[in-house]
């Protein structure tokens, strides 16, 4: 495993994440019980990966609860990167989402009553709230590192404009400043590049890209035959859809070159993300232990310029998504 710091900050991370969102939504079929996360946590430890990356709103907390009963019998506290997100709705009352400093107070308490610690090393706000001024939630997620409930804190999908924004307030005021970006980016969704990824390498943002693997769809042959996640995810349906001639194209050049290299297509899009300059650690989620092996054998595969420009050269702009 290789490590690296989170953007300009002093924090040290694992050049890939594990994405915890299919731990306990048992609402979505493709999920794992708390049973069957325990040997995806133990192999993510095992292979030295350190950021582990969940948010209140999974399985309505119940992600968090898995990770606190288990990841702590396979890891020591203090060498783990605990990140987490607020936003999204927790309560039916009023309150009881967003990131008012009444939701961000709450919420944070909740979550690490829910991961069994007494901190999280990245905060981060899952979307932006329109309901809320910029300057009370920059000020909480402040106050919430000064009461050392939080080392860092993070943001996720937005607008380039609205993350520069608060880049520029928590500057102004003297706040807690974002260290990392975590958005939608991967080989068949690239509208990152027009403006965010630049903004984060100008402002020393760390990138963790989310979805590297495009629902699945960068992992398998572009007609065979899709998995229950791709059967029953009608967002990434949304999403791709509308471009899916195109993305085609994209997936069989990806073949092409996974095949000569003679590995999964899954190692090469990981390592196209790998290989931009902006980008920190790709949230890695996994079903199967054996999916992180293919995920870590990423890190060894350096793409040639002609290998890049093949897999990049049939992409077809996409409406924005993820936000």
């Amino acid at each position: 495993m290789d490590y690296v710091k989170l953007g300009a900050s002093g924090l040290a991370v694992s050049r890939l994440a594990l994405g915890c969102m299919s731990f306990g939504l048992v609402e979505r079929k493709w999920v794992l019980d708390e049973e069957r996360s325990r040997p995806i946590l133990r192999k993510a430890v095992e292979l030295g990966i350190t950021l582990f990356d969940t948010a209140n709103m999974y399985g309505d907390g119940a992600s968090e609860e898995f990770l606190g009963r288990t990841l702590w019998t396979h890891a020591k506290r203090d060498e783990v990167v605990l990140a987490t997100k607020v936003y999204y709705q927790m309560r039916p009352d009023p309150n009881g989402c967003g990131l008012s400093r009444k939701a961000l107070m709450s919420e944070i308490d909740a979550s690490l009553r829910r991961l069994q610690t007494d901190y999280v090393d990245l905060y981060q706000i899952h979307r932006w709230d329109d309901q809320t001024p910029i300057e009370e939630t920059l000020e909480a997620l402040h106050d919430i590192v000064k009461a050392g409930k939080a080392r860092y804190v993070g943001a996720s999908s937005m607008p380039a404009w609205r993350f520069c924004t608060a880049l520029h307030v928590a500057q102004r005021h003297g706040w807690t400043r974002f260290v990392s970006m975590q958005n939608h980016y991967n080989l068949l969704y690239r509208e990152e590049e027009r403006e965010m990824l630049d903004l984060c390498a100008a402002e020393g943002v760390g990138v963790l890209p989310w979805s590297p693997l495009a629902r699945g769809r960068l992992a398998r042959p572009w007609q065979s035959e899709p998995t229950l996640r791709a059967r029953t995810d009608g967002w990434g349906a949304g999403v791709y859809a509308p471009t899916e001639a195109a993305d085609a194209v994209v997936v069989e050049r990806l073949g092409t070159v996974a095949a000569v290299r003679g590995v999964p297509p899954a190692q090469i899009a990981l390592a196209w993300l790998l290989c931009k300059p902006a980008v920190t650690a790709p949230i890695v989620g996994a079903t199967k232990p054996h999916h992180l092996d293919d995920a870590v054998a990423a890190l060894s595969i350096e793409l040639s310029n002609d290998e890049i420009a093949a897999l990049e050269g049939a992409y077809a702009p996409h409406a924005v998504a993820g936000m």
